[in-house]
């Protein structure tokens, strides 16, 4: 199973910058994406080149905002949305596919913002969604991907100290939400093949970053221990352009 996740900063701008190209190239058996800032209905039609694909969407009640959606090769044997807690339940940015072996979930986590006024607000989502994954695993084995929107370690971003503890993206309190993920057992399976490789997946649109390499990994796969055995390969899709978050890449065996 060939699985890429990939924060689109916008379906309908990504698809003005060759996405069809880097979508061909994946050869992926399901891409997951977030930020699509769209409706259902105009994410279907900003993806009206993509055949052989099924498409499911979650977009948020306000407008161009968040939202995101699975396009699969594969039929899902379910497919769910949302953590079912109100609260969470406006932006979009949960899908659940079940698959054969494992249920494949995509998040677009929030973001504590700028001033760090949702701050609060994240640490309740990180301790629900986890709680969500948790109930999933009693199904089957859990692979989630996206955008967690945290940086785990000094060594997943250019800048660690100047940022640590005043940026949305490197709090402590988001470092200890994604500590909760790793502590009940969920693999970060890039580091998990690729300890000492720094890579990153998200650059600022200033100052020239993307040039500079000054970025951020903040998008993940997180596989259930139960299927770390047949992670192949991870890897971070950085000379994929049109975002200013590049594609995550997973290869699962059997």
């Amino acid at each position: 199973m060939r699985l890429v996740s990939w924060n689109v900063n916008g379906v309908r701008a990504v698809m003005k910058k060759e996405f069809m190209a880097s979508f061909e190239s994946f050869n992926a058996d399901v891409l997951c994406l977030q930020e699509t800032k769209a409706q259902d209905d105009q994410v279907i039609e900003a993806l009206s080149e993509v055949e052989g694909y099924e498409i499911y969407c979650n977009s948020a009640v306000k407008k161009g905002y968040s939202g995101t959606a699975v396009i699969t090769r594969i039929t899902p044997i379910s497919v769910e949305y949302d953590l079912g807690i109100d609260e969470h339940d406006q932006e979009g940015r949960v899908i659940a596919a079940e698959f054969k072996d494992y249920i494949l979930v995509t998040v677009y986590t929030p973001n504590s913002g700028s001033e760090l006024k949702r701050l609060a607000y994240r640490q309740s989502w990180d301790k629900e969604f986890l709680a969500y994954l948790q109930n999933l695993e009693k199904r089957k084995p859990v692979v989630v991907c996206g955008d967690l929107n945290v940086a785990h370690k000094d060594i997943d971003l250019a800048r660690p100290k100047p940022n640590y503890n005043k940026s949305a993206g490197y709090m402590q309190e988001e470092i200890d939400g994604l500590d909760n993920y790793v502590n009940a057992g969920f693999i970060d399976s890039f580091r998990h093949l690729h300890p000492d490789t720094i890579k990153y997946s998200w650059w600022s649109y200033r100052a020239g970053a993307r040039a500079k390499n000054v970025g951020w990994r903040i998008d993940y796969f997180l596989t259930s221990e139960e299927a770390k055995k047949s992670i192949v390969s991870a890897d971070i899709l950085t000379e994929v352009m049109g975002s200013d978050h590049c594609p995550v890449f997973l290869e699962l065996g059997t």
